[in-house]
């Protein structure tokens, strides 16, 4: 029993250190361009018309390979999106997908 009970905080204790780690990549790389929320109100997001990723619409059309590659490669729509693949893990890119998936419209 007590084996299974240290597992289990374990677990919960990575899941919590892993949830603060992507807000604190998301803050460090994405926040600036495509904001707190995902909508993209911020200078450089309605400059460069980025898209809102609290939409519907966005979140329906983009599949989580689609949103990995753009994270690891850049975006062939907008080339102020740089690439991710050297500065990022793979974790954690696998992690701001899953962060993205989060910002539905409220």
């Amino acid at each position: 029993m007590m084996k299974r009970l240290a597992l289990v905080m374990a677990l919960s204790l990575a899941t919590t250190a892993h949830a603060e780690d992507v807000g604190d990549v998301w803050k460090a790389k994405c926040k600036s361009c495509h904001g707190e929320d995902g909508k993209a109100k911020t200078k450089m997001g309605q400059k460069e018309s980025i898209d809102d990723f609290s939409s519907p619409a966005w979140q329906k059309a983009e599949s989580d390979a689609e949103i990995r590659e753009v994270i690891s490669d850049g975006s062939s729509k907008n080339k102020k999106m740089k690439a991710f693949k050297d500065k990022l893990t793979p974790e954690q890119i696998d992690a701001l997908v899953g962060y993205i998936r989060t910002m539905k419209a409220k």
